[in-house]
């Protein structure tokens, strides 16, 4: 997976002081026992759900979208949408600046993110991300087609995949070029007519007198360094999500043009403040 650098560089950050340390620690040892917690709640459910109903998960997305919101109740993060989530069956497409993505694109819709495989392996995160139902996969040009396969096998069960077409994360004030490579399974024989792509707009807006990147996560950024001053800051900003009008797939010619349709409605409701 490819990673996308500013030409402006990092944000400085600098080691929280003892207030900030105190900030860090009242949200953190919460936030840490919420989603601990909740992820060995969600193991014992589904050994229940997943026998009763395969690949169908009718009762474990409920306790995922509990967490997220309330980790970013615990976390000071504002929270709010615009738009509804989309009915359909289908996908979800987003753009990508800050492991507070999976909070914020959890906190309302049942969905299964769509991840590389070497999330997997990250300690912590890739716990969180097997337990939720996350289809990994590998860049791999030899593994396409059977890929492409569990993809579809996927949306066939009616999960709501949400994947970033960017393919990296950025600083969150711009949208990078949608790759159009995953939007090849929709047009699958089998999920080409029914199937709707729905674009999503997520819009950090920093906490006041901090850098405007400030949720931003990307390139060889650190993640504890982010976590920690996230956790410490005196004051939280907040998150929009956006979601716009589906698009049906039926009505775009192939993946390229869906995929540039998608992209243009994600960034045109990226208005920096």
């Amino acid at each position: 997976m490819s990673t996308w650098e500013s030409n402006e560089g990092y944000p400085e950050y600098r080691l929280p002081n003892a207030a900030g340390w105190l900030r860090a620690t009242l949200r953190g040892l919460p936030l840490a026992t919420l989603v601990f917690g909740c992820l060995f709640l969600l193991l014992a459910v589904r050994m229940i759900e997943a026998p009763l109903f395969g690949l169908r998960r009718p009762w474990t997305p409920y306790i995922t979208r509990f967490v997220c919101r309330s980790s970013l109740r615990l976390l000071g993060i504002g929270f709010s949408t615009k738009g509804q989530p989309m009915t359909h069956r289908g996908a979800v497409v987003a753009n990508h600046s800050s492991w507070l993505d999976i909070f914020t694109l959890n906190a309302k819709k049942n969905v299964y993110f769509v991840s590389k495989s070497e999330v997997a392996k990250w300690p912590g995160i890739g716990w969180l991300a097997r337990a939720t139902g996350t289809v990994f996969i590998n860049r791999d040009r030899r593994e396409a087609a059977s890929q492409k396969k569990v993809f579809e096998d996927r949306l066939l069960g009616g999960h709501k995949l949400l994947f970033f077409p960017e393919g990296t994360s950025t600083d969150g004030r711009r949208v990078l070029p949608f790759k159009s490579t995953l939007f090849a399974a929709f047009y699958d024989k089998r999920l080409h007519d029914e199937m709707h792509i729905q674009p999503v707009t997520v819009r950090y807006i920093a906490p006041e007198g901090e850098d405007v990147r400030f949720y931003g996560w990307w390139g060889d950024m650190d993640f504890g360094t982010h976590l920690l001053t996230t956790l410490a800051a005196r004051k939280q900003g907040r998150v929009e999500v956006i979601y716009h009008t589906e698009l049906s797939v039926k009505d775009f010619e192939d993946r390229k043009s869906l995929a540039r349709a998608a992209e243009l409605q994600v960034r045109g409701a990226l208005l920096i403040k």
